[in-house]
């Protein structure tokens, strides 16, 4: 990209940079907060396991135009275009995060587990001081995907208004202009790269040694 187009789409390329990363760090917040929990929940309730982790991957297999276009008629989320687009992508990122988070735990050592009961820790404890700790780098694994991938879906929320990247792209494909796809693509791409490498140094960091 030459400099005059950077100069005439710098700012903007910026603003749509920011609301794409508030998009995708919105919807990574909520799907953290539901996933990470229910796969908690999951590992002391596992006959629930197969059937919540299920409906999770039944989500994540819904085109992305599609759901954002399931969405559109409701009530409360149609007035806003940004409503729309983190709900869809929290449930596009709940599948990684949910199944991480059970089968790290569900993988931990169950001597580990007993030793921490004879110690006499609660349930709780137990949770927060051992399970926790060690399923650590699972569950980062877990929303490293989740991340890139939200970020990556994210382009099509431009379609229902929602802002991000995507207007550039979307309007890059409508003229024929290779440049405004770049600027959108390339920004995006790089916003991928970064959340991966980020994760995965965290994945990294609390991995347990072997």
């Amino acid at each position: 990209m030459s400099n005059s187009f950077l100069k005439q789409y710098g700012s903007e390329i910026f603003t749509l940079t920011v609301e794409h990363l508030w998009l995708a760090g919105g919807a990574m917040l909520f799907a953290i907060a539901i996933a990470v929990p229910a796969g908690i929940w999951l590992t002391r309730s596992p006959r629930w396991a197969t059937p919540v982790i299920g409906a999770a991957n039944i989500l994540q297999t819904i085109p992305s135009l599609a759901m954002f276009g399931f969405l559109l008629p409701l009530p409360w989320l149609g007035e806003r275009a940004a409503r729309i687009a983190i709900l869809a992508l929290t449930a596009y990122a709940l599948l990684p995060i949910l199944r991480n988070t059970y089968a790290g735990i569900r993988g931990i050592d169950p001597s580990v587990i007993e030793v921490a009961r004879a110690l006499g820790l609660t349930g709780s404890q137990r949770l927060f001081k051992v399970e926790l700790p060690l399923a650590a780098s699972f569950i980062f694994a877990g929303i490293r995907t989740a991340t890139v991938t939200c970020i990556g879906i994210a382009t099509i929320a431009a379609a229902v208004g929602a802002g991000g990247l995507g207007e550039l792209i979307f309007r890059g494909v409508a003229s024929v202009d290779n440049r405004l796809v770049l600027a959108g693509a390339i920004p995006a791409a790089l916003l991928a790269l970064a959340a991966d490498a980020g994760f995965g140094l965290l994945e990294r960091r609390f991995r347990v040694p072997a």
